[in-house]
């Protein structure tokens, strides 16, 4: 390829926000956990999925094919989240796991990692700072 010899304007895409075509027969919902299933496709997180953002607003693929939909994500930020087993020990900065869209821990087995904690606000309760290209990173190491 050769280099530029003129003015060349390209499209980019701003912010944290991206779009994932949704697995069939499915919904996600807004606030969700979002991973993704080995072949592509958005799903409501499933412990050991790679970690893709957090969904923006509801996709209702219930009754379409893979693909029909797509769901807004936000990659990467800080979020507060209710974390089973946390104390003000936390402001160490622990790893975050999802074992479901819904369903945040400390413990890592066989859950998906998604971010650290950044702040302690009370008893199980932690700002998280996300961010799923590094948890992707994480996960290949």
């Amino acid at each position: 390829m050769a280099t530029l010899a003129q003015d060349t304007p390209r499209g980019y895409q701003l912010g944290e926000i991206e779009e994932y075509p949704v697995i069939a027969s499915d919904i996600i919902y807004e606030g969700a956990a979002v991973g993704e299933n080995g072949s592509g496709y958005a799903r409501p997180l499933v412990a050991a999925d790679p970690f893709l953002g957090f969904a923006e607003r509801q996709a209702d693929n219930s009754s379409g094919s893979a693909g029909d939909e797509r769901v807004r994500v936000k990659t990467r930020g800080r979020v507060q989240l209710a974390i089973s087993g946390l104390a003000i020990t936390a402001n160490d900065r622990p790893a975050v796991y999802a074992s479901d869209d819904n369903t945040f821990t400390l413990t890592a087995t066989s859950n998906s990692l998604i971010g650290y904690v950044s702040r302690w606000v009370s008893t199980g309760v932690a700002i998280v700072e996300f961010d799923a290209a590094l948890a992707k990173a994480a996960l290949q190491a």
